[in-house]
């Protein structure tokens, strides 16, 4: 089978999205296309922002390749399912220009998972994944009956036919992910990093899934919920591809990077930088030396309110004080 994988050309004029608006790797089309090409599909991989190709132009490429199915994200990549976009402005456009020559279409993103029926009608695929999207993929492209794939939903008549619930990935059997050199090249941003000095290209990678904690305000119980760690030689060896395509910045998207004693001390021997988001109170002051010594700039560390009882109402479980978490931040 011929597939089709699509991050669309994203434009953000007249939208309330707060995230970062400039070009991520594509990693669940990433983990996507691995699947399909071990299962023999010939797929097709586009990233309008990326290569610079809008979506019309994406349209046209999709429609010469002549996929059997195309595959099209609702969120600018697994980091942003959390706060995604809350139009489908940039979907919709591309699969009006690609006007059904891409045979059977789905959608994949945070969108389908929550609310697939208005995404299916807004969109008009034929099915959209609910939950985290690569096995599921790869299953669509086995199955020609795709009423019988599991975490899909579809449109029946004018009622919502939803085959099972969100999919949870096993995650941590998934290989080390390779991208073309010339989206390496293209990108120069350096997620959630502030300070000046910035050297080679920027890339995210996913060494951990999911969060164990379950704070009032996170919206992951409708995907990326439970919590998984990757296989430390995949991880190490994606790593090791991104330094020798010329990345001197890695931002790990894990919705909680918890302490990995075995990642941080392979990083510290590697020409590379990177940032994190983590909950601070699940560091010891040794283990901030060395994330530190591993090459860690960038810290997103959210604690939500500055007190006991704000932290107890947001559900955040932690067991430190103010003046505890203030002493780890200055450490950090």
């Amino acid at each position: 089978m011929k597939v089709a994988l699509v991050n669309p050309f994203w434009t953000y004029e007249h939208s309330i999205y707060f995230g970062c608006r400039q070009p991520h790797l594509p990693l669940e089309l990433g983990y996507s296309k691995a699947m399909l090409e071990a299962d023999g599909h010939d797929v097709l991989m586009l990233d309008g922002q990326l290569q610079a190709l809008d979506n019309a132009a994406l349209a046209e490429q999709v429609a010469s390749f002549a996929p059997d199915m195309t595959v099209v994200t609702t969120a600018p990549t697994y980091l942003f399912w959390r706060c995604a976009p809350p139009e489908l402005r940039v979907p919709g456009e591309f699969l009006n220009h690609l006007a059904g020559r891409g045979g059977r279409t789905v959608a994949v993103g945070p969108h389908g998972s929550a609310t697939p029926a208005p995404t299916l009608r807004k969109l008009g695929v034929d099915v959209v994944v609910r939950g985290e999207c690569e096995e599921v993929v790869a299953e669509l492209a086995r199955q020609s009956d795709w009423s019988k794939v599991a975490h899909t939903a579809s449109l029946q008549g004018d009622g919502l036919a939803c085959n099972g619930g969100v999919h949870v990935s096993p995650f941590v059997d998934h290989l080390a992910l390779t991208w073309p050199s010339d989206w390496i090249a293209a990108h120069g941003h350096h997620h959630h990093r502030f300070d000046t000095v910035q050297k080679g290209a920027g890339a995210e990678v996913e060494a951990s899934r999911g969060c164990p904690y379950n704070c009032s305000f996170c919206a992951k119980i409708d995907f990326r919920d439970a919590y998984r760690r990757r296989k430390h030689d995949a991880i190490v060896a994606e790593i090791d591809g991104l330094i020798a395509q010329g990345v001197g910045y890695i931002y790990f998207i894990d919705e909680i990077f918890l302490p990995q004693k075995a990642l941080l001390e392979a990083l510290v021997d590697r020409d590379v930088q990177f940032g994190v988001q983590t909950r601070i109170d699940l560091w010891k002051p040794e283990l901030l030396e060395l994330l530190g010594a591993a090459g860690c700039v960038s810290i997103e560390a959210g604690l939500e309110s500055l007190t006991v009882e704000g932290r107890a109402m947001l559900a955040k479980r932690c067991r430190l004080d103010t003046e505890d978490l203030a002493a780890l931040l200055i450490d950090a």
